[in-house]
């Protein structure tokens, strides 16, 4: 079976403030991150995730992402909590994320959710912290 792992984190500076996303790709060594406007942590999160499958189905190809398994690995204990059906679904907005994350999952083969500590998720959390360090360089988070 073919697995791919990857890593997402997404945070904020405030909460909302300025936030990004980093995703890692460990499979495919692939890495991303951006800065993705004003937002909450958890809506981070979850941007960070929607980014992720989104960029899978992309670099896969329509066509084949039913061949494969996806292990996404979270430091969101929050996010993984509500995919997994552990946790509800109380904001609005986290709704519509959870539904968007939903739908992309449909895709693959299997999606699975794991939460693991911040400490096992260093290059996305960099990523995230790269991404608003240079929007912070441009002047724009100010």
């Amino acid at each position: 079976m073919n697995i791919i792992k990857m890593f997402t984190d997404g945070g904020s500076r405030g909460n909302p403030g300025p936030a990004g996303i980093g995703v890692y790709v460990e499979t495919l060594d692939k890495k991303y991150g951006e800065y993705i406007g004003e937002k909450t942590n958890n809506e981070a999160e979850y941007e960070a995730l929607i980014f992720s499958l989104k960029k899978l189905k992309q670099l896969l190809g329509k066509d084949k992402t039913k061949q494969f398994e996806i292990e996404c690995y979270l430091d969101s204990e929050l996010v993984v909590k509500q995919l997994n059906h552990e946790y509800k679904l109380k904001e609005a907005n986290v709704q519509k994320n959870f539904i968007e994350v939903w739908n992309l999952m449909l895709d693959f083969k299997n999606v699975k959710m794991i939460h693991i500590p911040r400490e096992q998720n260093e290059i996305a959390d960099s990523l995230v912290n790269q991404a608003l360090d240079a929007k912070e360089k441009q002047g724009s988070l100010l």
